[in-house]
């Protein structure tokens, strides 16, 4: 019965030891703040991943050149932005840095030679509301390529390609689905492989993992009861994380598969990081080798267009399809192979020689 299995024993010891760990009940604690305030922390969060968004941000702009009409024409497109015309650039100029009475944050320059227009822009350096004022700058510069490509087709001999639509996407829904949620998601399984690592070097630098072998356990159940502790520690704080952002307005797709996926990735790193441990039992080695290996296989698969992180993406808002739920069973045939792979590795371990 499983109330006998030891390593179902193993693996209670193991999940009450973790409230005297600080540093996973800390991590725990932060990822339980980011789902249950995660309407909060989107907005505020949006505001440094693009700043250009937030509600309220005004920023003036001195405009001077011979093109500086059609640049401010091209501003009027940008939300927050007031391009005013000064007469010189040295005018421009001294009203940016006399900010306090003229409320002047940046300047743009615009000259024409040789029938093409250079901007020159001009913006504070360590302020506070730099990076707001680069990122509305940015969009009036695109906004004014883009007028100054329309206007110049038609001296073209041939027409161009019509430029396609601008799109108009909230900034919050990508931030939340492509970002927040794989956080959510993901953290628990990187954070299981380091419990999985720490687990069996604690044990082997204690010398305690003798002891366990005393009582009718083998080095197997030992392994096992570990790797169930940590393993199916992330899906279970996936579930809830996905929970609690339903609970705050945010809906969430393809819940089980998501699940199903935090849980043969949750599988895949643990068995990877009890192999490491078992080959370098020393504890500073094995987070290092894991850390890296970890880091390096997402950081990998993080470019192809149904990797992991893309996956859980188009899952949660819904859009995905048969290659999605194929990635998803691919990760898992990987992680049973891994865990295959680490049963052998455990038959072949000499637990003495630990």
């Amino acid at each position: 019965m499983a109330e006998r299995d030891p390593r179902f024993t193993i693996a209670r010891r193991e999940l009450g030891s973790l409230r005297k760990e600080k540093t996973i009940v800390l991590a725990l604690a932060l990822q339980l703040f980011i789902a249950a305030f995660s309407s909060f922390l989107v907005v505020g969060l949006v505001s440094l991943y693009d700043p250009g968004q937030v509600e309220g941000a005004e920023v003036d702009v001195a405009v001077t050149g011979d093109a500086a009409e059609d640049l401010i024409r091209a501003s009027r497109e940008v939300r927050g932005v007031d391009a005013q015309y000064y007469r010189s650039e040295e005018t421009a100029l001294r009203a940016f840095h006399e900010y306090e009475a003229t409320g002047v944050d940046a300047v743009l320059v615009a000259e024409t030679r040789d029938e093409r227009v250079f901007v020159r822009a001009v913006a504070p350096d360590g302020n506070v509301q730099t990076t707001i004022v680069v990122v509305q700058l940015r969009d009036v510069l695109r906004s004014f390529e883009r007028l100054e490509r329309t206007q110049r087709a038609a001296y073209l001999d041939s027409l161009p390609l019509e430029l396609p639509p601008e799109a108009s996407s909230s900034p919050y829904f990508g931030f939340t689905y492509t970002v927040l949620l794989p956080l959510l998601l993901f953290l628990p399984v990187f954070i299981s492989g380091s419990i999985a690592v720490d687990a069996l070097t604690e044990e082997i630098d204690r010398g305690t993992l003798e002891l366990l072998r005393v009582a009718p356990v083998s080095l197997t159940d030992v392994v096992d009861g570990k790797l169930l502790a940590a393993a199916g520690l992330a899906p279970v704080q996936a579930a809830l994380w996905v929970l609690l952002l339903e609970l705050n307005g945010t809906s969430v797709s393809a819940i089980p598969a998501l699940i199903a996926l935090v849980a043969a990735l949750a599988l895949l790193v643990c068995s990877v990081g009890a192999a490491t441990a078992l080959l370098a039992p020393e504890r500073r080695s094995a987070q290092f080798l894991y850390s890296i290996g970890v880091l390096l296989v997402f950081g990998g698969t993080a470019v192809f267009p149904n990797g992991p992180i893309n996956a859980a993406a188009r899952l949660a808002i819904g859009s995905g399809g048969t290659v999605e739920y194929v990635a998803v069973g691919a990760i898992g045939l990987v992680a049973v192979v891994a865990y295959g792979g680490l049963r052998r590795l455990v038959g072949r371990v000499d637990a003495d020689a630990l």
